[in-house]
């Protein structure tokens, strides 16, 4: 019977000291979850493995977005991560705090690496998804579309494309699946006065830049492509 009681003894104290760093575990998550700053301007330099193309950064980015919802977090504070860090890497960081403010996620260290919600709920994105690697392997794209070659005629035929401004305006496009996004921002500031640089145009949460085709995009001519003007402030 002392041998029992000795051993109970002993276990109390150990017990209470896991107890007690549970609990301290738990009071530092809360208190990094409870630090705010603002994002910091500087992305996060990096080198790949292996070099890679633009094209096989964005896959590795799509399968991360993809992928990331199911394991844990709410899926509303993973979108706007996701057009935050777009809009990070579009050097709008402007429009990138305004998302994480509205979403009120949290940033301990001002960054996008490690981020929490108004609930302390935990997440974490890779560095792939905020900026490209040093090694980047940059794709040749004349704009003169020499070099490229010849599409087919149902990718040159034309349609109407709606364009849906955050202003609330919707505008109607004439364009082909041949059309680049820079030939889009040129048609819009034809049509709207809106300036290409004011112009960021986003499509089921991805931000489109200027050499992608909306071939690429996989947009059919029934869908909206959303367009955030960011235009500077007139003096007063």
């Amino acid at each position: 019977m002392g041998g029992c009681v000795g051993r109970q003894r002993g276990e109390s104290p150990s017990g209470q000291r896991a107890d007690r760093r549970s609990r301290n575990s738990g009071g530092n998550a809360r208190k990094r979850a409870g630090r705010n700053e603002p994002l910091k301007k500087e992305r996060p330099k990096w080198k790949s493995e292996y070099p890679m193309t633009d094209g096989q950064l964005r896959s590795k980015r799509d399968e991360f977005w993809d992928t990331a919802p199911a394991f844990e977090g709410r899926k509303e504070i993973w979108d706007a991560l996701k057009a935050a860090a777009y809009a990070v890497e579009s050097n709008d960081h402007e429009l990138a705090q305004a998302i994480l403010d509205g979403a009120n996620v949290m940033l301990p260290y001002g960054s996008l690496t490690e981020c929490y919600d108004e609930l302390g709920n935990r997440y974490q994105l890779p560095v792939y998804c905020l900026a490209p690697p040093v090694n980047l392997i940059t794709e040749n794209c004349d704009d003169d579309g020499t070099d490229a070659p010849e599409l087919p005629s149902n990718v040159k035929r034309e349609f109407q494309l709606k364009v849906r401004l955050s202003t609330g305006k919707d505008v109607k496009l004439t364009v082909s699946m041949a059309d680049t996004i820079g030939q889009l921002k040129k048609q819009l500031f034809a049509e709207e006065g809106l300036e290409p640089a004011w112009q960021r145009w986003f499509f089921s949460g991805k931000l489109l830049t200027d050499k992608i085709r909306l071939q690429e995009t996989k947009i059919q001519k029934d869908f909206v492509i959303q367009v955030i003007i960011n235009q500077p402030s007139s003096p007063s």
